[in-house]
């Protein structure tokens, strides 16, 4: 079974964990200590092997994956299998540009494009993110409640 999505930092605030995904270390280690100081636990995973070991131990509450890492496609498949997981976190691509020759499969479109230049912008996108995750949830929830 999953262990507990929420956790505590001394001061009993649950706080939202964000599962980081990047083989890039130096934007890996940005990326995470941005999240950490805008108020998220971050887990952080160098493949998207390692990702996907980590979604099936752990809930998270928003997957944040670089698009390229071993392959081309390591990205999406992080992200895939994070769409298939029972407690359906958010999830969003991270990207440090858009290549608008090359742009993402028709597929994956609805996934939102983070640009990590803009770190206000980005702290933004993530607790939109959780936040349309957690009305998701609970709009679930209270369907099942009532049948």
């Amino acid at each position: 079974m999953f262990r507990t999505a929420r956790s505590t930092r001394g001061c009993g605030i649950a706080l939202a964990r964000v599962l980081l995904v990047d083989d890039d270390p130096t934007s890996r280690l940005t990326l995470q200590t941005v999240l950490e100081a805008g108020g998220y636990e971050v887990d952080s995973a160098a493949s998207a092997a390692e990702a996907v070991g980590k979604l099936d131990e752990r809930e998270y509450e928003l997957v944040l994956s670089d698009l390229q890492m071993e392959s081309p496609e390591a990205g999406l498949k992080v992200l895939a299998h994070a769409r298939i997981m029972e407690y359906k976190p958010a999830t969003a691509i991270i990207t440090a540009y858009r290549d608008s020759e090359n742009p993402l499969p028709e597929k994956t479109r609805p996934t939102v494009l983070i640009e990590p230049e803009d770190l206000p912008e980005l702290l933004g996108q993530v607790a939109s993110l959780i936040s349309e995750r957690a009305t998701r949830r609970l709009e679930r929830e209270l369907k099942q409640a009532a049948y």
